[in-house]
């Protein structure tokens, strides 16, 4: 399906989405995705998917259906419905929440430490290392040292992120690296 096309479905599903349940249009366009088709003939439905949570909406003309449950797994909580209810100025301060995590982390001595470390198990880094584990087990494996050595800025760095979930921790240090990535793919570029 064209771009054009996917669209114009966008513009029909943000209008329904905000007229039938008080989604916010623009968590609309930042989370979901388009799928595809699904049906026959005037069954037809487009399906639209979380890029997080995997939640689903079908479109049918001018009218969206949350699917409440996909195979065994129950979606639309009343959490995720809260969430795409946000008003534009909740959207915004969890933007600026997330570029002030992210800028926490760059400048953390506990990144700042590894940094060059934790680069060497992606591909795409001219400094990649073949051979070795990739870039999220790594990530765990020096979480996991750091908290067993009970390092001083491991705790400043999780009490500072209110987290002490070794996922999100992971998720976190390395989220700096994709920036670090493609700033020296953009360097590399003429």
């Amino acid at each position: 399906m064209s771009p054009a096309k996917i669209e114009e479905l966008f513009v029909l599903l943000r209008a329904a989405c905000a007229r039938q349940f008080r989604f916010n249009p623009r968590r609309i366009t930042a989370s979901m995705r388009y799928v595809g088709k699904e049906g026959h003939g005037k069954d037809m439905v487009h399906v639209f998917r979380d890029a997080s949570t995997h939640s689903q909406i079908a479109l049918d003309s001018t009218f969206a259906t949350l699917r409440e449950k996909h195979g065994e797994k129950p979606h639309w909580t009343d959490a995720e419905k809260a969430h795409y209810q946000n008003t534009d100025a909740e959207i915004d301060a969890e933007i600026a929440a997330k570029q002030a995590e992210l800028e926490f982390v760059q400048n953390s001595a506990l990144y700042l430490d590894h940094k060059a470390e934790l680069l060497t198990h992606y591909k795409d880094w001219p400094g990649y290392v073949a051979g070795v584990t990739n870039p999220r087990e790594a990530a765990r494996q020096l979480i996991a040292a750091l908290i067993e050595a009970k390092d001083v800025r491991m705790a400043g760095f999780a009490e500072h992120l209110g987290s002490n979930d070794p996922e999100h921790l992971v998720h976190l240090l390395l989220s700096p690296c994709h920036l670090e990535i493609e700033a020296a793919k953009a360097a590399a570029t003429p």
